[in-house]
C-alpha cells in the first residue's frame, strides 16, 4: 500500500526500469552500427572491398565475395622488385587514362 505523502523518486524499481531502456538504446544503437558495416552485413549481395591507410607501407585490404572474406596485407616492399620501366599513363582533363608504351631499348 502506497501512502499519500510517499514521493515516486523513491521507488527501486523505477531506477531498474530506467537502466532497462538505457540498455535498450545502447543495444539498438550496436545493432545500426553493426549493420552499416559493409563486410558484416547479410543482406548485402555485392562483393566488398575495404582498404585502410591507401599508399602507405601498412596498406591492408579486405575483400568480400559472397561468403568468403578475404584480407591482403602490404609488406612495405611497394613498387619494388624486378623488372622495369614499361611506360606512362596520363590521366586527361575528362578522366580518362592513357598508356603510351615506351619505345624498346
Amino acid at each position: 500500500m502506497r501512502l499519500l505523502h510517499e514521493s515516486e523518486s523513491e521507488d527501486p524499481i523505477l531506477s531498474v526500469v530506467n537502466l532497462i531502456d538505457i540498455f535498450l538504446v545502447v543495444i539498438a544503437a550496436l545493432l545500426i552500427a553493426i549493420a552499416q558495416n559493409p563486410l558484416v552485413n547479410p543482406f548485402g549481395q555485392r562483393d566488398v572491398t575495404v582498404i585502410t591507410d591507401p599508399g602507405k607501407p601498412a596498406t591492408e585490404a579486405t575483400l568480400r565475395k559472397g561468403e568468403k572474406i578475404e584480407k591482403y596485407r602490404a609488406n612495405g616492399s611497394i613498387g619494388s622488385g624486378d623488372g622495369e620501366k614499361a611506360g606512362v599513363a596520363y590521366r586527361m582533363r575528362d578522366g580518362s587514362m592513357i598508356y603510351v608504351p615506351e619505345a624498346g631499348k
